[in-house]
């Protein structure tokens, strides 16, 4: 939906994408047909195999994902003691200069909005389904294929340290949205690359990574 005079939603034309909307060259805005959770380790490999990565550090944190399912065929799962899949999502409001980012709850930091698997090989629609969860935006929008991966520790209290093997998409907001955060966060904050590094406390080097790349792909289109 479009935004016009007085805050009132005008219904764009079916099959109409809201000029905001447009995803970078090269990526796609992934269909609902695309988005049907499945239970098959073979389709997040798929979907690691093709992100559409930038620099050696990414590539390398690849090759340790592929390498952690090969030996883990129940990655999917929180089950997994060693650590498991996650997908996340660099949320981009309608001027492409910011990006939503939470203060999670129990963490006490700032990160993007993302979570677990749950045995949901689409790792796409893990991350859309934890961004509108975490943001409370509803009619969010993934581009496709992943632009980024990371893999990292995390120690919750009252969990043994594991690593969450992340995939992360850009995830798109629609024209009039208002965040609401959730129970996962104390707070969520709309933010350019230069206030992300003012948070306090400081957001994690691989999360302005991701922020950075998501950024300079949407001010690029």
């Amino acid at each position: 939906m479009a935004m016009v005079g007085g805050g009132r939603p005008k219904r764009l034309p079916t099959g109409v994408t809201p000029p905001t909307m447009t995803p970078p060259p090269g990526l796609r805005l992934a269909p609902h047909s695309e988005l049907v959770p499945s239970d098959r380790l073979s389709d997040a490999i798929v979907q690691i195999r093709d992100a559409a990565l930038v620099g050696a550090e990414a590539e390398a944190h690849r090759d340790r994902v592929i390498g952690f399912v090969a030996q883990h065929p129940d990655a999917l799962l929180r089950s997994c003691a060693a650590g498991h899949l996650t997908g996340s999502a660099v949320v981009i409001d309608t001027s492409r200069r910011r990006t939503l980012v939470m203060l999670h709850a129990k963490l006490g930091r700032w990160f993007q909005p993302g979570g677990h698997a749950e045995g949901d090989a689409n790792l796409a629609g893990v991350a859309l389904r934890e961004a509108g969860e975490e943001t409370g935006i509803g009619g969010l929008a993934v581009v496709i294929p992943a632009i980024d991966i990371d893999v990292h520790p995390v120690a919750v209290p009252g969990e043994e340290q594991h690593l969450h093997l992340d995939l992360r998409f850009l995830v798109l907001v629609p024209p009039g949205a208002a965040e609401r955060a959730n129970h996962e966060s104390t707070a969520l904050r709309w933010v350019d690359l230069g206030e992300l590094d003012d948070l306090r406390p400081p957001v994690d080097p691989s999360t302005r990574r991701l922020v950075a790349r998501g950024l300079q792909l949407t001010q690029n289109r």
